[in-house]
């Protein structure tokens, strides 16, 4: 059974921020239940091999970008969190930023609820 935090991390950085896809298909089948639901502002994608597709290309629009976590996870009940992260360019300034939310059935990802917050602040940090 894998923990909150954990699930975040691997969701930004190995589904939506790996460039290969057979390793994002690995690591999707390890933490996304196959009938897992991502919503997100332009759209509503359903099952494992559907979030797959579109973290690859969301992945495609930005290859060089890295997804940085830019606070530690937030764990709600051991059943739903939340990871604030930004994204750019390595050497760059962020280009922009968002919320992961997700919630969490038998220690897999069962739905992942993205927000845009626009460009990170990051004159405070």
């Amino acid at each position: 059974m894998t923990d909150i935090a954990t699930l975040l991390e691997r969701n930004l950085h190995e589904i939506f921020g790996e460039g290969d896809a057979v390793l994002r298909q690995k690591a999707a089948e390890e933490i996304l239940h196959e009938d897992a639901v991502f919503t997100e502002p332009h759209g509503i994608y359903r099952g494992r091999d559907e979030i797959v597709r579109i973290a690859g290309v969301i992945r495609a629009m930005h290859p060089d970008f890295k997804y940085t976590p830019i606070a530690p996870a937030e764990v709600l009940q051991d059943q739903a969190g939340r990871l604030r992260w930004s994204a750019g360019a390595p050497g760059q300034p962020p280009a922009y930023a968002g919320t992961d939310f997700i919630v969490a059935r038998d220690g897999k990802i069962a739905a992942i609820y993205l927000f845009f917050d626009g460009a990170p602040d990051t004159t405070h940090q």
